[in-house]
């Protein structure tokens, strides 16, 4: 017999079937035992009578969380979960599990482990059906920013994540043994998705690990992560890229709304809202205004801290009704080299960070696409030009003017969910002391 998902078992009241998972809950009431069994679907419950005396001595046997296959009636009860139950005529343990959990899977009644606890155990933590949930959204996410960006002429590039060269700064840099030379790992796909312009191909994305060896311990911050970067020719300015992004944005919580909202509502709390567009934008001067005169102390000229990001934000909500603005105008001491800079003032660059409810989820710009120019600004920024060269010749024989951006899915997650730390919706994180498993 063919196993039959839990969550299409209501449909074959009557019938037997076989369904197989994880037990999540046991009840022995002597003669009679209850089985709650979980696949990636859903909930079922199983009933064992005593006159099935097989499947009564193998349910004796169990542990929570043991993988089974259980095969019976379905019958409707009123009192069981959804209003039906299995009769379990057989059962079989295809793995026991040592009846000492780690950490529960089931945590009713009391305060959450310790987060750092259930990473170390965090194959048992993703059972949970709430933390199941953030993968299957970050299928629907991913499948979602595909969709769009395939539809509307993209080609998707797997850069390499060997580098000769840093690709950003020259901070953050795992530095790799490659051979009888050294390497970097990439901290970004930047100057390769920027050679996809210089080889015609007009609109690229790429889905890629991005390593950045960060210090921090922040609740945003991690050493390894998955990027989404985009990189688009013929712009007339860095408002091309932006209104881009914004409408892949609105295109993919659409998606994740329709397909999960009513999920993410209830373990969450979280009310999905598809943004309107455009989405609100402000200036680096004026945001830095708007802060002052809430009195919110200002840590970095042209740069915003997290509290600045989450004031500003509130500010925005408050007036504009949007959880999303774009911070623009960013000055050149805080950007790299090669972002385009206004023609109105060389100070300011053709720069945007989108800010979702108080966090940075994307840095862009529209980059400097004229060789003179580019290595003109190289040289101010004190960057050595041997090292890169490479790249500059991405310019030396004709390039569009072009601009992108990379943005974070897994800080975007953090605002799907509204969950406060980068570590509930990334698979495996790895941070300066976690490298395991």
């Amino acid at each position: 017999m063919k196993r039959t998902p839990i969550s299409q078992v209501a449909g074959h009241i009557g019938k037997e079937v076989k369904v197989a998972g994880f037990a999540q809950t046991i009840r022995d009431q002597g003669s009679i035992k209850f089985i709650i069994l979980r696949d990636i679907s859903g909930v079922v419950q199983a009933v064992v009578l005593k006159d099935s005396a097989e499947a009564m001595e193998v349910a004796g046997r169990l542990s929570t969380e043991s993988v089974i296959e259980i095969t019976g009636k379905v019958k409707s009860e009123k009192q069981a979960p959804g209003g039906f139950e299995i009769s379990a005529e057989k059962i079989s343990i295809l793995s026991l599990a040592d009846p000492e959990l780690p950490i529960p899977v089931i945590e009713k009644g009391q305060e959450e482990t310790d987060q750092s606890i259930r990473l170390d155990w965090r194959w048992i933590d993703l059972r949970k059906p709430e933390r199941t949930l953030i993968f299957k959204v970050w299928t629907l996410m991913e499948q979602a920013f595909r969709e769009y960006w395939t539809k509307n002429g993209y080609i998707e590039i797997h850069s390499p994540k060997f580098m000769s060269t840093p690709s950003e700064s020259g901070a953050e840099l795992f530095e790799v043994k490659y051979f009888e030379r050294k390497a970097y790992l990439a901290q970004s796909p930047q100057f390769y998705k920027q050679m996809g312009m210089a080889a015609g191909f007009e609109k690229v994305f790429e889905v890629g690990p991005v390593f950045r060896a960060n210090p921090s311990f922040t609740s945003r911050h991690d050493t390894e992560f998955t990027g989404y970067d985009v990189e688009i020719s013929f712009v007339e300015s860095h408002q091309d890229p932006m209104n881009e992004e914004q409408k892949a944005i609105r295109y993919a919580i659409e998606k994740i709304k329709e397909g999960y909202g009513e999920e993410i509502l209830k373990y969450y709390g979280r009310k999905l809202v598809v943004p309107s567009l455009p989405f609100p934008q402000i200036t680096m001067k004026e945001a830095k205004e708007v802060l002052g005169r809430l009195g919110v102390p200002s840590e970095k000229d042209g740069d915003l801290s997290p509290e600045e990001e989450r004031k500003l934000s509130e500010y925005v909500k408050e007036k504009e009704g949007h959880e999303f603005v774009f911070i623009t105008e960013y000055p050149i001491d805080v950007r790299p080299f090669y972002h385009m800079r206004l023609e109105t003032d060389p100070s300011l660059t053709k720069s945007f960070d989108l800010l979702w409810d108080g966090l940075e989820i994307t840095t862009g710009a529209q980059r400097e696409h004229r060789y003179d120019v580019l290595i003109k600004q190289a040289k101010e920024k004190k960057v050595k030009l041997e090292p890169i060269q490479f790249y500059l010749n991405f310019f030396k024989y004709g390039c569009p003017p072009h601009g992108g951006f990379g943005l974070g899915p897994s800080r975007m997650l953090m605002k799907v969910f509204n969950v406060a730390n980068v570590r509930e919706v990334t698979y495996l994180y790895r941070g300066i002391k976690r490298l395991a498993p």
